[in-house]
């Protein structure tokens, strides 16, 4: 997902404020959606929703405002009722950002933990990396 950084993104030292990542990685989190659903309201639709349960961020590399960005996704874990998608986001090639986020499926009406339908499962299964045999 390209993005470009905001001004208002910055804080005093000219850097992205820390907390602005976690933005980032909710917006590829929806593109990710996008891909397999068409829409969050379709990823809904087919009885499932996700919600953070953990978060991990490593910064390496400062982002300033106006950079453009690449936020990549890579789904490492589906789990029978979770899900872990890495990030990693680039500037010029460059990782500035690495982060891990481990999501629960969540029914999208009572919001309690619930295991997905299995096209959810299946859709997200589609891309999860090779096995080594």
């Amino acid at each position: 997902m390209p993005l470009r950084v905001r001004y208002h993104e910055c804080d005093g030292q000219g850097i992205v404020f820390n907390a602005n990542y976690l933005a980032y990685l909710d917006m590829a989190t929806f593109e990710v959606e996008r891909a397999l659903f068409g829409s969050h309201d379709e990823a809904l639709a087919h009885g499932a929703d996700v919600v953070v349960a953990e978060s991990n961020l490593r910064y390496r590399a400062p982002c300033r405002y106006d950079d453009e960005l690449v936020v990549s996704a890579f789904l490492k874990h589906l789990g029978t009722t979770s899900l872990i998608i890495d990030f990693e986001i680039r500037r010029d090639g460059t990782i500035c950002t690495e982060a891990t986020n481990r999501y629960v499926f969540v029914d999208p009406v009572t919001l309690r933990k619930a295991a997905p339908p299995a096209s959810v499962r299946e859709a997200y299964a589609a891309f999860l990396p090779a096995q080594a045999d």
